[in-house]
């Protein structure tokens, strides 16, 4: 009996002495259409079944995602909103940036559609007939690479929608909880088409305005500076971006799909 617990504790300490290959992570803060859509759910443990790695994720607005960067606070950053990614490039807190995949931005609304936009492929007319009519808009207003390209569209169409807040919902919520909001309102939203084709409680919502070039959205990945911040991972991070920009990474996010539908399509320069 006494042989027997000695070796069973031997085996314990040989154990916990014996560094794990599968107890790595990293941390990675990234926008919430990357996790809401269920892409990271898909791709994240075919990561980790290659690579013994733990990709734990913070799914928050671009805006937030990138903040968490500039703290030291995450290894990667996995967002979408290029002017952000490059203003997070030129401050230092990042040494290269890395095109990984798009999809695009499709306005959403009510089938009764009061602001007569159904059909139209002009992202600018439609929040110009929005804006005119004063119908409910709800807005994630939560400096997400979503919200930025919203505020960028009703620039674009001479719109100022904050001056009129009896219209305009401003929800500072992330893309699930904001069309959540959109449908119980039956308003009209400025969605991800990845969130959108994942997202159950549409209610009365449709897409109504699709395919103007303006709705193009890139996604971009970088490795948070680690001579601002030793604490980086920077192997175990470099390792992930270079799988998802690599051939195997690429045709994962390819795979995915909901109801037959591709979500998001892989662009990775090679």
């Amino acid at each position: 009996m006494r042989r027997l617990l000695s070796a069973g504790l031997l085996a314990m300490s040989i154990a916990l002495a014996t560094p794990s290959f599968a107890q790595k992570s990293i941390l990675v803060s990234s926008t919430t259409s990357t996790e809401q859509s269920g892409l990271f759910g898909f791709i994240l443990p075919i990561y980790k079944s290659k690579s013994g790695v733990e990709v734990k994720v913070v799914a928050v607005g671009t805006g937030q995602a990138l903040d968490i960067g500039r703290r030291g606070d995450a290894d990667v950053v996995f967002v979408h909103d290029k002017v952000g990614e490059m203003k997070f490039l030129e401050e230092g807190y990042s040494t290269k940036r890395y095109d990984v995949m798009y999809n695009d931005f499709v306005l959403i609304g009510p089938k009764s559609d009061p602001a007569k936009i159904a059909g139209g492929k002009d992202i600018k007319v439609a929040l110009q007939k929005i804006g005119n009519a004063k119908t409910t808009f709800v807005s994630r207003g939560d400096k997400s690479g979503t919200h930025a390209a919203e505020l960028r569209y009703w620039k674009d169409a001479g719109i100022d929608p904050n001056k009129d807040m009896s219209w305009y919902k401003d929800t500072g919520s992330g893309m699930g909880p904001a069309l959540n909001t959109a449908s119980a309102m039956n308003a009209y939203i400025l969605a991800d088409r990845g969130t959108w084709l994942s997202f159950k409680n549409r209610g009365d919502l449709e897409i109504l305005v699709e395919g103007d070039p303006k709705l193009f959205n890139q996604y971009g990945v970088m490795l948070v500076n680690p001579e601002k911040f030793p604490q980086v991972k920077a192997k175990e991070g470099q390792a992930f971006i270079d799988w998802l920009i690599s051939r195997d990474g690429q045709e994962v996010i390819a795979l995915y799909k909901i109801d037959g539908k591709q979500l998001f399509f892989p662009n990775a320069k090679k």
